[in-house]
């Protein structure tokens, strides 16, 4: 990502991202891990994390419908367990996943052309 907008690249990542640090790592590198304030590890404002949130009962449906999906369904106690939603300062949106497909798009597009990056 870090090299990406090195060279003047917008960059959409879709991952896990479960943990505050991981994030913090993602936005800075591993230069982060020597940082002390907050302020230090969010410097960047031209990130956007998108928080797509629903309840465990609708992911363990959704997951449960997927064919030939590696994640054992008796592990997703254990992805809500660590989970560190982000918070302040982190730079976010929360998306509910209970909405259709083109809600979620609409809503992550409007928030990104709210950060100045609209694709039209």
């Amino acid at each position: 990502m870090i090299r990406e907008w090195s060279s003047g690249r917008n960059v959409i990542l879709a991952c896990s991202a479960l943990k505050k640090l991981y994030r913090q790592i993602m936005a800075m590198g591993s230069e982060i891990l020597d940082s002390v304030t907050d302020e230090e590890k969010y410097p960047r404002k031209d990130l956007l994390f998108v928080y797509l949130h629903g309840t465990i009962e609708l992911i363990t449906k959704r997951l449960a419908a997927r064919k030939g999906h590696y994640m054992a369904e008796n592990l997703i106690q254990s992805q809500f367990d660590v989970l560190e939603p982000p918070a302040e300062p982190e730079n976010f949106i929360t998306v509910e996943i209970a909405k259709s497909i083109p809600e979620i798009v609409a809503e992550i597009e409007n928030a990104l052309c709210n950060y100045g990056n609209c694709s039209s």
